[in-house]
């Protein structure tokens, strides 16, 4: 029998798959990536047909001198890394570094599989292949043209911001998706609504019946404001409450779609509160596997990066048998769940779901982690849901007559649980209103009291970690592996404070936007951005050549840069002296960025370190207590309006504060895009500035 040698990514798969495979098969591991661009230069050729040049990564020598001891025992090389690009591009690293395409007397195969199970493992070695150049080219134009705006723009956002900053032609679109939204948050104008609701009371029953007030007979009536409530009012009074309309009816709720990597990481971010990071992080122990009691090491889910809600014919099978024995056949699924088909869509893997259904979280619990273990049971519960029958509820709606008027009631009932026997997601915690008893069309009802409310209309929300995966793969930026580290590096590098699971936009963030904007615009143009993205994965599939993409985004790029290096020459660069005094050496002070954005330093370091915070004022007034307001900033960096003399004085705004006040109620009004809004929420005031 021949000597095999498996060449896995990642230690922790080493064990799982060494248990499935015989004592004729050594498994070793590569630690990721061995080889890489430099990290001293571009190592990109553009003279000699833009040739990247890759080298060893540091510290990698001793793992490619192991496997290379290795691969002189074995006969049959198994090249298995990850079934996707990134796992082929380090395939042919492989290939190259151990010189494995230079043998002569050994066989050398790509296999690869979505799941870490003794069928899946030994399925691929019957089915070996050559390694897939498509992918690769389709993983080195990705990390090609990613050089190529980090290492091209990083330098002048150092020389005109800070050392150490960056850009990326994933992050910075993000980033300015983040600076849009926090654009739109500050210019919006909230208006003013009322609701009304009549309480009503029904002949022999004590429970009062909540009625929204709709309209009249020609449709809905919105009440903008206190007058039209008040004319409403007027033409209610005295009038009877009389059942004019009763439908039932029934509502299907459809099962949910199994997971993919963005859905996946919007659901543990809503519903376990995980970041992108820690989700991915954990799944990534689930795939490669984890020690279950009686079971040892268990690969729990498929492949973490996908983008596909496809299942296999045999999981499918077995979920529904699993359903069917479990929950009874009233439960399983008739048809089959997908979503929509996307032209984006990469269709190699399957959704992430379980690799055995019958391994149930219960049964798992006790060998796993509490975090690994709500991920799987969440992954679990999905998947079995996908599979199950949609739920019903039973619906009545009453539409109720006074004077000219109309009022509507509307109750459901859960009639059928279906799927949600299983899963029930944030949105599907509905109000459990009992089913309208007696009433009946005709029948006259009480009025107990008339209740209104004043209201405003709230701004877009700020983006969420969970939100900003969900635009950025509607909108065809980045791929299910790039979400997570894309969001992590803004959030490293200070573009982004992260509080109370909301993003904002730091100064640094701002700085940073501002010049993208305007240097690169379509680097940070939503559209082009995703166009190039389309194209690379064309070059996946085989369609174009990854060169031609390199070739045709490169001369825009340059021009750009060359661009942007004369506008900055008649920039002066120097730090901006400010009339604050050095207290230990009287040298006038100089504002600098740092990680958190300007600060005060004493422009005579070394010999003196003197640094202070920069407390920028902006012409206003405190309407409290007359002093100067400051821009500030919260501990993680998102900008806020004070008082200098804090703390004696407590005022803040997150909106910037004008000197002017409301004519209405005499609060101070805050800028809003172009206009001034009153700060007071009840007033709703606002005027052109």
């Amino acid at each position: 029998m021949a000597n095999c040698l498996v060449i896995v990514e990642s230690p922790a798969k080493v064990k799982t798959i060494k248990k499935f495979l015989g004592a004729n098969y050594e498994v070793d591991a590569s630690n990721g990536h061995v080889r890489d661009l430099p990290k001293s230069q571009m190592g990109i050729d553009v003279e000699n047909d833009f040739d990247p040049k890759y080298i060893t990564i540091r510290g990698k020598g001793d793992i490619l001198a192991k496997l290379r001891k290795e691969v002189k025992k074995a006969d049959k090389i198994y090249l298995a890394t990850d079934p996707d690009r990134e796992g082929e591009a380090i395939s042919w690293h492989l290939m190259k570094a151990l010189k494995l395409d230079e043998l002569k007397d050994k066989q050398v195969y790509r296999i690869s599989f979505n799941e870490i199970t003794k069928n899946a493992v030994k399925a691929s070695l019957k089915t070996p292949r050559v390694i897939d150049m498509d992918l690769v080219d389709a993983q080195q134009a990705r990390r090609v043209l990613d050089r190529m705006v980090g290492y091209m723009i990083s330098p002048l956002l150092w020389a005109k911001v800070k050392r150490g900053l960056s850009a990326g032609r994933v992050q910075s679109v993000a980033l300015r998706l983040i600076c849009d939204r926090e654009e739109e948050i500050g210019a919006f104008i909230p208006e003013e609504y009322w609701n009304l609701e009549a309480v009503l009371k029904q002949e022999g029953s004590k429970k009062p019946l909540i009625a929204k007030f709709y309209g009249d007979k020609d449709g809905k009536i919105p009440i903008r404001n206190k007058e039209e409530l008040e004319k409403i009012l007027a033409g209610l009074e005295k009038q009877t409450y009389q059942v004019e309309e009763i439908k039932n009816g029934e509502r299907i709720k459809k099962a949910p779609i199994p997971f993919t990597t963005s859905t996946l990481q919007q659901e543990a971010s809503k519903v376990l509160n995980f970041s992108t990071q820690k989700t991915m992080r954990l799944a990534q122990q689930l795939y490669e596997g984890v020690e279950v009691a009686g079971r040892g090491t268990v690969g729990l889910i498929t492949y973490l990066r996908t983008d596909s809600t496809r299942i296999a014919e045999e999981a499918d099978a077995a979920a529904r048998e699993y359903i069917g024995k479990q929950y009874g056949g009233q439960y399983v699924a008739n048809g089959e769940q997908q979503k929509k088909s996307n032209a984006k869509i990469q269709d190699a893997h399957e959704a992430i779901r379980p690799t055995d259904i019958s391994l149930t979280p219960v049964m798992v619990k006790e060998s796993l982690q509490r975090d690994l273990f709500r991920l799987y049971q969440l992954i679990w519960k999905r998947f079995t849901a996908s599979r199950m029958q949609p739920a019903v509820y039973e619906t009545t709606s009453v539409r109720v007559g006074a004077g000219k008027y109309l009022f509507t009631l509307s109750a459901s009932r859960l009639s059928f649980d279906g799927f949600m026997s299983v899963y029930v997601q944030e949105d599907d915690k509905e109000e459990a209103n009992v089913l309208l008893g007696n009433l009946e069309k005709g029948s006259f009802l009480k009025l107990d009291k008339l209740e209104s409310g004043q209201h405003f209309t709230q701004p877009p929300a700020h983006f969420t970690e969970a939100s900003l995966v969900k635009a950025m793969e509607e909108q065809g930026i980045g791929r299910p592996s790039t979400y997570a580290p894309t969001i992590t590096t803004i959030i490293a590098r200070r573009y982004v404070a992260k509080e109370n699971k909301n993003l904002y936009v730091t100064e640094l963030g701002e700085v940073v936007n501002r010049m993208m904007k305007k240097s690169f615009p379509s680097i940070v143009d939503i559209t082009f951005t995703a166009n190039l993205e389309y194209l690379l994965d064309k070059v996946g599939d085989g369609s174009v050549q990854w060169k031609t993409v390199v070739k045709n985004f490169y001369p825009d790029l340059k021009e750009a840069v060359d661009k942007a290096l004369v506008e900055l020459e008649t920039v002066t660069i120097a730090d901006e002296v400010t009339d604050e005094i050095c207290e230990v050496c009287g040298r006038n002070m100089v504002i600098k960025y740092g990680p958190h954005g300007k600060f005060l330093a004493c422009p005579g370091f070394p010999e003196c370190k003197n640094t202070k915070p920069y407390l920028e004022k902006i012409g206003v007034p405190c309407p409290k207590c007359g002093k100067e307001v400051v821009i500030k900033k919260t501990k993680k960096g998102r900008i806020y309006y004070g008082c200098e003399a804090n703390p004696e004085c407590d005022f803040m705004s997150w909106q910037k504060p004008s000197t002017k006040t409301c004519p209405k109620c005499g609060a101070y009004m805050v800028e809003k895009g172009s206009k001034l809004l009153c700060s007071n929420e009840q007033c709703g005031y606002s005027t052109d500035k």
